[in-house]
């Protein structure tokens, strides 16, 4: 009788642990999380190298990609509001890079650096998307 006890013991555990590993979401299949990292790393990535004219150029797909970003609905295991937090001020800071490109009113240097800024702000979202899968596995 403890043998039988024990195997159905068993088998919950490693049915529980199986569904647990496959309901964890991975932060790239959000569409909307790959379609911004798609718009940062083609303006972000030449600015390493000293080239601002995608950024100067392109800026507005990174608004854009961030408002739609914002505006999705997140895999349920990222729609905590930690993250929805993260994506408006990913998203108010996209629009002010942009408005301030766009009038003219930014040095080089500046928009590196918010740029640069922004780019961080990308991993924060991904990190907390990552780090959300975390808690849930534990």
């Amino acid at each position: 009788m403890k043998n039988y006890k024990l195997a159905i013991f068993l088998f919950i555990a490693v049915a529980f642990a199986i569904n647990k590993g496959v309901s964890q979401t991975k932060p790239g299949s959000w569409a909307e999380l790959k379609a911004y990292h798609t718009a940062m790393s083609t303006t972000f990535h030449p600015s390493e190298e000293g080239n601002l004219e995608p950024i100067k150029t392109r800026s507005g797909e990174l608004v854009e990609a961030a408002k739609a970003w914002k505006n999705s609905t997140p895999p349920a295991d990222f729609n905590k509001p930690n993250i929805k937090e993260k994506l408006n001020q990913l998203y108010i800071e996209s629009v002010a890079l942009d408005n301030l490109i766009k009038d003219k009113k930014v040095t080089d240097k500046e928009i590196k650096d918010l740029l640069a800024k922004l780019h961080d702000r990308f991993h924060e979202i991904v990190g907390a998307c990552k780090a959300e899968n975390k808690e849930e596995a534990h």
